[in-house]
């Protein structure tokens, strides 16, 4: 018969069993989660590279142009924006200048031609030509009226710019990636230029083309899990 010691030591042994266990799965499980937040370090970073990549080739091919452009290339949402208004449409008007003509000859199959390199291709979401307007409209009743008059102006202008770039005969061979890629996009006046607390109202009237990359919504989406 059984001493009553022996059968306690007994239930240590399995006790002492199980914590054993127990731990090997803790550690096995903080692994896990250690390696998991490694590789998504290394995706969010690898995003980051190429996005500054894109930045880099895009600033090389363009750098001269963009003072006589009057225009800038934007690092953190790859942004080129041309910000010389009385050079893009007449006011009120959709039509696109001579001039803006010739700028989008020069510019927009030279910029078609960088980020549509291997290296980058799979990397762009969508291209977005973006209108923006000041806030004002002569002869509107109110604030609602002025937004919405500069909402049909902006999207068509927007239209107008796509109408006229993806008709581009240097284009017609890299024409059916450029269709799944750009939109035309009027915002009214949501997203205006401020200079020194204020609205300023020529900045703000302008036309950007901006690169959304899968590293936008892949580098948010990873960052959820990082502390």
């Amino acid at each position: 018969m059984k001493k009553p010691d022996e059968h306690w030591m007994s239930i240590s042994d399995i006790m002492s069993g199980m914590m054993i266990v127990f731990m090997f799965i803790a550690v096995a499980f903080m692994m896990q989660v250690q390696n998991e937040q490694r590789l998504k370090n290394e995706m969010i970073y690898n995003y980051a590279v190429v996005k500054q990549k894109i930045y880099q080739a895009l600033l090389e091919e363009f750098q001269a142009d963009l003072p006589k452009w009057n225009a800038e290339l934007d690092r953190k949402t790859l942004t080129m924006r041309f910000k010389e208004p009385d050079v893009l449409f007449a006011v009120g008007s959709n039509l696109l200048t001579p001039q803006f003509q010739q700028i989008l000859d020069d510019f927009f199959p030279r910029y078609v031609k960088v980020i549509s390199q291997d290296e980058y291709k799979s990397y762009i979401e969508e291209i977005r030509i973006e209108g923006h307007t000041d806030p004002h409209w002569e002869g509107a009743a109110n604030r609602q009226q002025e937004y919405l008059n500069n909402m049909a102006l902006s999207q068509a202008r927007t239209r107008a710019v796509l109408s006229y770039a993806v008709n581009m005969p240097a284009l017609q061979n890299n024409l059916d990636w450029i269709i799944l890629k750009i939109t035309a996009n009027g915002l009214s006046s949501s997203q205006p230029i401020m200079t020194n607390g204020a609205i300023n109202d020529k900045l703000s009237r302008r036309v950007d083309f901006r690169i959304r990359t899968a590293a936008d919504e892949k580098m948010n989406e990873l960052a959820d899990g990082i502390d």
